[in-house]
């Protein structure tokens, strides 16, 4: 079974995330995905052997459009209707739409070529992950799946800052508490996706 696979299956073996995954797809947002801890944790709860799903905090919903990229407000039209008609069909469930397009300016990055490059740019290699298309299922993951799947937290870039973010994220999220067998790396991912 390829890593394509198994985490697919992971994730779309989960009644609610499958059902989330179908109706994120009717939005028709351009380069569309579901990812970080809607992903990862489906993950780690599987490899952990839990039954009950780990609490989300938000349930990132990413896309690319470069027809509504203004900074400011001016490209948060599309996002939160999106997140609206979503809330309407998963009433307390909290939703986060985010434009990749314009998602540059706030973190201070060349603009973004895609959803896979503004991915590429978020602190854990094991967060940077998405999914999208029950029927034919798809896997963003610019870093590949092995740590994901190895339980292993490292960040995607070496310098201290995304280092000291990784460390941060871990302790305040309290990852080891819910999952005891994650491993923390702080030396950067040896992965040859450009930035």
């Amino acid at each position: 079974m390829s890593d394509v696979t198994e985490v697919a299956g992971i994730v779309l073996d989960d009644p609610l995330r499958r059902r989330i995954v179908t109706t994120v797809e009717q939005l028709g947002l351009p380069d569309c995905w579901i990812a970080a801890g809607f992903v990862r944790n489906a993950v780690w709860d599987h490899l952990h052997g839990y039954d009950t799903a780990a609490p989300v905090n938000d349930i990132d919903v990413v896309y690319f459009d470069t027809t509504d990229s203004a900074g400011g407000g001016g490209g948060r039209a599309a996002e939160r209707t999106a997140e609206i008609r979503l809330a309407e069909w998963f009433p307390g469930l909290p939703f986060s739409v985010k434009n990749q397009a314009r998602m540059h300016l706030r973190n201070g990055h060349d603009p973004y070529r895609s959803t896979a490059d503004a991915v590429s740019w978020w602190p854990e290699t094991c967060t940077a992950v998405g999914i999208a298309n029950v029927n034919k299922p798809r896997i963003l993951a610019p870093y590949g799946l092995s740590d994901l799947l190895r339980l292993v937290v490292r960040p995607t870039s070496g310098d201290p800052e995304t280092t000291h973010l990784v460390r941060r994220r871990t302790l305040e999220k309290q990852w080891l508490q819910r999952w005891p067998k994650l491993t923390v790396e702080t030396a950067s991912a040896d992965r040859p996706y450009p930035h």
